[in-house]
């Protein structure tokens, strides 16, 4: 009995923190970062310098919206909330100066003369405002001068977990980063694969990829993979983990079509395969055709037409096709830009996951209705 109320203890708290509160960091990210990067390619294309002035703004927001966002999810307090904005803050731009691959300078905000400055970005401020938002609620509301108790023991504790944790997720993302950036560069189809897969299938679980994705791309992480020669091959790996993502997105949304018609398209093409996680779990047969076909387009992303991806963008695929507009954004402008973000992006996944289900409906391991969602 005690065995199984610490499994279902345990099992909530990994709902609320890694599924609940790492999706609402994902939205934190989208409404500023990501919603940034969208603005500052419409200004390059369009030649609309204003929407780059916004676009600045937008992205210096946030490490404030990822605040926010996470203790919206967490139900906090609204002086919790609106305090977490400044943790997010502090955290998303706190972290270590590394210099040979050791911290030098901890809990930093800033380059000094030696090293690189690597953040601990969106992967801080995920634990730093989990931290001060349950602390800051246990203080909330429980005073007559709640005013000033509840913002100072948020801030302050947050404050402290940022610069206990921040360094050390920081040196933790920093090898995550070499380790991708140095296998993409020496093993680019075999990492094609596996990134590819692995971060399309984390799309489809009810775990953010793009939260992933943010933290192992993020530009700090660049920064760091430059000083090795290695950033090209870090990109590679965005491009890799874009091109998976869309693989399982366009893939559902074609091989259920039968199933889901036109709805079916816009609902997982543009919104998420997530949708499918229920019909997953009866029949785990139906995200073979989308697997299969990302682990194909992963590598020839990677080695055909290199395309590029960076930050959050890596890990949205066709949601609002944001994962596209990305990979424009990070790769080289040219007719291979433009005939690679086609083919791997839509047609592939489109062909490849309507064979493989075709091939599986004919043997009978896929049966109508399996891939139905509920209206």
């Amino acid at each position: 009995m005690k065995q199984s109320k610490f499994t279902d203890l345990i099992k909530q708290y990994a709902h609320r923190y890694f599924i609940k509160a790492m999706g609402a960091m994902a939205l934190g990210l989208f409404a500023s970062l990501l919603i940034g990067t969208i603005f500052d390619t419409v200004a390059t294309y369009a030649n609309l310098p204003f929407l780059a002035t916004v676009a600045s703004y937008a992205k210096a927001a946030t490490g404030m919206a990822i605040g926010v966002a996470i203790a919206n999810a967490l139900g906090a307090h609204p002086l919790v909330m609106f305090s977490a904005a400044a943790v997010g803050a502090m955290s998303n731009a706190m972290g270590a100066i590394m210099l040979d691959g050791a911290i030098i300078s901890w809990a930093a905000t800033a380059k000094g003369e030696q090293g690189v400055f690597y953040s601990a970005g969106p992967a801080g401020a995920f634990f730093a405002v989990i931290i001060a938002c349950e602390i800051g609620m246990l203080v909330s509301k429980k005073t007559k001068v709640d005013v000033l108790v509840t913002p100072v023991v948020t801030i302050l504790v947050g404050f402290g977990a940022s610069w206990l944790l921040c360094p050390l997720v920081s040196y933790v993302m920093y090898y995550l980063g070499v380790f991708i950036a140095t296998a993409t560069t020496l093993q680019p189809l075999l990492m094609g694969i596996v990134i590819s897969v692995v971060v399309g299938m984390i799309l489809t679980l009810p775990i953010s990829s793009a939260a992933i994705c943010a933290m192992i791309f993020s530009q700090a992480a660049i920064d760091a993979a430059a000083l090795n020669g290695t950033d090209e091959g870090l990109l590679l790996a965005g491009g890799a983990a874009a091109v998976g993502c869309c693989a399982q997105m366009v893939g559902f949304a074609v091989s259920s079509f039968r199933e889901n018609k036109w709805g079916g398209i816009v609902s997982q093409g543009l919104g998420t395969s997530m949708l499918q996680m229920g019909n997953i779990c009866k029949r785990p047969q139906i995200w073979i055709p989308p697997t299969l076909a990302a682990a194909i387009i992963g590598p020839v992303s990677t080695m055909v037409f290199k395309l590029k991806c960076a930050g959050v963008a890596a890990g949205m695929g066709t949601c609002g096709m944001v994962g596209p507009i990305g990979v424009i954004h990070a790769t080289e402008k040219g007719p291979m830009l433009w005939i690679g973000l086609a083919l791997c992006c839509l047609v592939l996944p489109a062909v490849l996951s309507l064979l493989f289900s075709e091939i599986m409906r004919k043997l009978g391991w896929i049966q109508q209705n399996d891939m139905l969602l509920e209206s």
